[in-house]
């Protein structure tokens, strides 16, 4: 059965210095609170695994937490760059970054194999493309049955993954809804787990293309209201745009982007709705 926890317990138990841990949630239900977390804890030499890392791999690169990082595609959504993720693999700020880069259906299929408990996901998507080329871990296969040449990755089992949710109930079972990612596949796939959720309730009523993550499959849960932001978590909160446009500025210049740091995440009196916010002067 899941234990139910505060964050910043939960990260503390968890995650360690030197794990790779998956951050994962497709457009909404992004786990940002759970990442600052990481940062606050100043957890260091992680490999970070997501899809799509957008701003919360780019406060986590920033802060000096990763030493490598395995995705499909990284940028602002809607905006632009990510400029600490640039920075840390151009001019190895605040340290190197070794990156290792797949297609989005690379990277699912990975999850897929990890959760299944196969060793490798065989697909067709990398063949006519430059990436076998500049990431080892692509790889041609032959079908023993038809002769053909396929692609085959290894399966990703991060040593933690860290979603966000609607909610809990008080036995550690996890509902999730609206436009969803491969959280399910990065769950079952590692180790250990740890949902943030909006809510814990009694009982989990039914709705419309919900999944459930059952208590078994779950390390840890963690009640953290507005946890995805700015992200948002269909039936609780909307998409903050104004956050995204504002980190853009925050994140070109290292200076900034410290003294950000040092202002919210850092700051021990500090509370989920000062992080929420970022200061109009630099925005």
């Amino acid at each position: 059965m899941a234990k139910i926890s505060s964050l910043a317990d939960a990260v503390a138990e968890l995650i360690r210095d030197g794990d790779t841990v998956a951050l994962e949630g497709f457009t909404h239900l992004i786990p940002v609170a759970a990442g600052q977390e990481i940062i606050r804890q100043r957890k260091r030499d992680l490999t970070l695994v997501r899809m799509t890392p957008d701003i919360v791999y780019d406060q986590l690169i920033g802060a000096g937490c990763a030493r490598k990082l395995i995705f499909s595609w990284g940028g602002n959504p809607g905006v632009g760059s990510l400029h600490r993720f640039r920075d840390a693999v151009q001019r190895s700020w605040p340290a190197p970054l070794a990156i290792e880069e797949h297609s989005h259906a690379g990277m699912a299929n990975r999850y897929v194999a990890g959760a299944s408990g196969l060793p490798f996901a065989v697909l067709r998507g990398y063949i006519g493309t430059d990436l076998p080329a500049v990431t080892d871990t692509i790889k041609p296969i032959v079908c023993p049955f038809t002769g053909e040449q396929l692609t085959a990755v290894p399966a990703l089992n991060p040593d933690v993954t860290v979603i966000h949710a609607q909610r809990a109930d008080r036995t550690g079972n996890v509902q999730l809804w609206g436009l969803l990612g491969v959280q399910k596949e990065a769950v079952l796939a590692a180790k250990r787990s740890l949902v943030t959720v909006e809510e814990i309730v009694d009982e989990l009523t039914p709705m419309p293309g919900a999944i459930v993550l059952p208590s078994w499959a779950v390390t840890a849960v963690a009640a953290v209201p507005g946890g995805a932001h700015p992200s948002y978590a269909q039936g609780y909160s909307e998409r903050d745009n104004a956050y995204y446009a504002a980190w853009d500025a925050i994140s070109r210049d290292r200076e900034t982007f410290t003294r950000w740091l040092d202002d919210t995440v850092f700051t021990p009196t500090t509370d989920r709705a000062s992080l929420m916010s970022i200061p109009v002067e630099t925005a």
